[in-house]
């Protein structure tokens, strides 16, 4: 797992002194044997600091999480993926709406 990643989940952790989220800037990384992190962490507001031995299981696989309905999951699942020229074209076309949806899809 990369550094930086664990250092992103440590920022999810609040300081015990004062109840402050750990800023990225203030985890280091200590050191790490297989999948076990070492890590400082310096509190930003209260200037407490703390050490975090953090494991990370990689053997368990990840949830398949999602807000589409198992009908859209069969709908779309077999679509083909977004190319950069309709990113593109979605992405310039974002930039210069203003919000009106009415307008929109009455045409």
């Amino acid at each position: 797992m990369e550094e930086g990643v664990v250092k992103k989940l440590v920022t999810s952790m609040t300081c015990d002194v004062c109840g402050q989220f750990y800023e990225l800037d203030n985890v280091d990384i200590i050191g790490r044997n297989k999948d076990l992190w070492f890590l400082k962490v310096s509190c930003s507001r209260c200037s407490s600091e703390a050490l975090v031995a953090a494991s990370i299981d990689r053997s368990r696989s990840s949830k398949f999480v999602s807000d589409l309905s198992a009908m859209e999951v069969e709908k779309f699942k077999d679509m083909q993926a977004l190319t950069t020229d309709e990113m593109l074209d979605m992405h310039n076309f974002l930039r210069d709406f203003q919000g009106n949806f009415s307008e929109l899809f009455d045409h």
